[in-house]
């Protein structure tokens, strides 16, 4: 086993590989951009390298850099984690050429694997069933269009390098091809410096099944189960879990074998997953799955597979590239009980899920379950990288228990001023059909209700209230005649408190009797200068004195739609003058690795446009602004 090990990735983790190295005596040395500079997983290595300026394409994904690192602090492998290099064959080429131990699979797998058109032909030659689509070259428009009219509608359109989600656009008619299309492809040009696309047939019912593998040098390839990550929200997972629902012994031996087939036909090595999509409407069927795409890194989603099989994942990966084969027989390795994973993402439900970036002054996560963390209180969340802030994981002997412990871990998580969706995930987790197991990748968009932040109710704002004059106490108690509540005659007989929360205006009598909550109240608050927050059920509360306000929003009342964060402007949809209705996308701006529409906020006519394409905006500058219809 090599002695020490530079990570070439951040957050998350890039933290979770340091624990398992430190564990297993390896030294860690970590790299940063100026962004993360005072990041957890800086701090927490034993060595950290700074490797450019905060834009990933500066830092986290210049090779030459990284490799750098690893030679300056005498490393001897590279971990690449997930995201940024992790499945760049050219990047793992160089490590090797750079006599370092490389941690993932030949970067001769990696290219069969790495352009999904290429990938699916060498699936169907080796027996792995493949979904109906098109796989061609020909990557014009009108070529395009007239395939996904001979597919049939719904269709998929999928970057040929993608992953994540990033360049995935579904298409109901023939209508809206064009513009998806376009879209599409500036996301996949930007996320991997290539647009080109291919087409699927959609299944009206999908579910994402995707079985975890492992292979040696000595051609070994084994799988570790499947896990169902069906819970999706603009095709980046939102929720997944292990073993898959409703999964049977037929259908698990046929998607699993098929996951080990696909394995072995690229000579894979080390950590992988063969992802599936199967069609719903009747159920798991073993006829009714196919495969999608290979990803040839470790997955987000890996900690339930760890749950259920007890095994360290990366502790794996590390032995394989060291050189040590997988055991002779996996036999006694079997399903322990369900475990069930949600993302944490620092984003905001309520406005469209419009990523959310700051200083964390205030991060309190839930106690009794796993939780793989990129960020601690007074840490920041930076807006260059993904908004993940940290994964939550639980265990147990059924997936009900399972499922009711993430959700009372969701509901008790308490962040702020950065938001997040922790209350749209104990939602999620809530629904009836989700309980049964009744869920498709469309499960959360069929929902908007579930990203609706709900209003503070009476106990709530009584709760905030009170808070209030605990904060103000120490200045009012300075004199006696602060605390004369209706001193004079015609003076109120109770003091009464006026708060500010999400635009609406509260005046709550602290002292009335408490109203019934009509349900267990489990919330906390706290006074945070001029706020006073309340944590209910994942939600954040923030509550202000009118006189001071509050933060701005991303659209005014004036109809001014400001920038949400510092992004990059990818298309303007209107001009002065154009006549809008309420919802009618007006700039999409690319921030945190995805791209983000701001909307009209009712109906009206454009007045101004100051955004232009190609543009780098800072937070809370001006992109357009609509007057309101007459």
């Amino acid at each position: 086993m090599f002695a020490s090990l530079l990570i070439a990735n951040r957050g998350e983790i890039a933290r979770r590989i340091e624990r398992t190295a430190r564990r297993m005596g390896i030294a860690t040395v970590a790299v940063y951009s100026d962004a993360d500079a005072g990041a957890a997983h800086v701090r927490e290595a034993d060595r950290a390298v700074r490797i450019g300026p905060p834009p990933a394409s500066e830092s986290y994904l210049v090779g030459e850099r990284i490799i750098a690192a690893a030679k300056e602090t005498a490393a001897e492998a590279i971990h690449p984690g997930y995201g940024f290099l992790s499945e760049n064959a050219d990047f793992a080429e160089a490590v090797i050429a750079a006599d370092l131990i490389w941690i993932g699979p030949p970067p001769a797998a990696m290219r069969a694997m790495g352009l999904k058109d290429a990938a699916k032909r060498l699936m169907a030659e080796a027996g792995v069933p493949v979904t109906p689509g098109y796989l061609g070259e020909d990557q014009e428009p009108a070529v395009l269009a007239r395939e996904a009219e001979r597919i049939g509608w719904p269709v998929m359109i999928k970057a040929v390098a993608g992953g994540g989600g990033r360049g995935m656009r579904r298409v109901d008619g023939k209508d809206a091809f064009a513009e998806a299309l376009a879209s599409a492809r500036r996301e996949a040009a930007a996320a991997f410096g290539d647009d080109r696309v291919l087409l699927e047939k959609a299944i009206e019912r999908p579910r994402h099944i995707e079985v975890q593998v492992f292979g040696d040098q000595a051609g070994n390839v084994v799988h570790l189960f499947e896990r169902d990550c069906s819970l999706q929200r603009r095709r980046q997972k939102v929720i997944e879990e292990a073993p898959a629902p409703g999964m049977n012994a037929v259908v698990r031996a046929a998607v699993c074998d098929a996951a080990v087939r696909a394995a072995k036909a690229v000579a894979y090595e080390g950590a992988g997953t063969v992802e599936f999509i199967a069609d719903a409407s009747e159920g798991l069927l073993a006829d009714r799955v196919w495969f999608m795409e290979m990803n040839t890194r470790l997955q987000v989603e890996h900690p339930v597979t760890e749950a259920i099989t007890g095994l360290d994942l990366v502790e794996w990966q590390l032995r394989v590239a060291a050189g040590e084969t997988l055991p002779a027989s996996w036999d006694w390795l079997d399903i322990n009980g369900h475990a069930v994973e949600a993302r944490l993402y620092a984003e905001d439900p309520a406005s469209g899920f419009l990523p959310s970036s700051g200083q964390l002054k205030f991060f309190f996560p839930p106690e009794g379950v796993r939780v793989d963390g990129a960020v601690e209180a007074g840490d920041q969340v930076t807006p260059y990288y993904d908004a993940m802030i940290a994964k939550l994981v639980t265990h147990a002997p059924t997936r009900e228990a399972a499922i009711e412990q993430l959700t009372k871990a969701c509901a008790s998580v308490q962040v702020w001023p950065i938001k997040t969706n922790a209350g749209f995930l104990a939602k999620v987790l809530n629904e009836p059909a989700f309980r049964l197991g009744d869920v498709d990748t469309g499960f959360v968009e069929g929902r908007p209700e579930l990203a609706a932040k709900p209003t503070p109710d009476a106990q709530l704002r009584q709760t905030a209230a009170i808070t209030r004059l605990q904060v103000s106490a120490p200045f009012e108690n300075r004199s006696p005649w602060m605390r004369l509540t209706g001193f004079r005659t015609n003076a109120e007989a109770a003091t009464k408190v006026t708060l500010v929360c999400d635009g609406e205006t509260y005046t709550v009598d602290p002292r009335a009797p408490t109203p019934p909550p009509g349900r267990r109240y489990h919330g906390r608050a706290i006074g945070l200068g001029d706020h006073v927050v309340v944590f209910d059920e994942g939600w954040a509360y923030d509550f202000t004195d009118p006189r001071t306000g509050g933060a701005s929003e991303v659209t005014g009342g004036d109809g001014a739609v400001l920038a949400p964060m510092p992004g990059k402007i990818v298309a303007v949809s209107v001009g002065q003058g154009d006549a809008v209705t309420k919802g009618a996308p007006l700039v999409t701006l690319e921030a945190m690795k995805m791209e983000h529409m701001l909307t009209a906020p009712f109906d009206g006519t454009v007045a101004e446009v100051t955004a232009e394409v190609g543009q780098q905006v800072s937070e809370g500058v001006l992109l357009a602004r609509v007057e309101a219809a007459s």
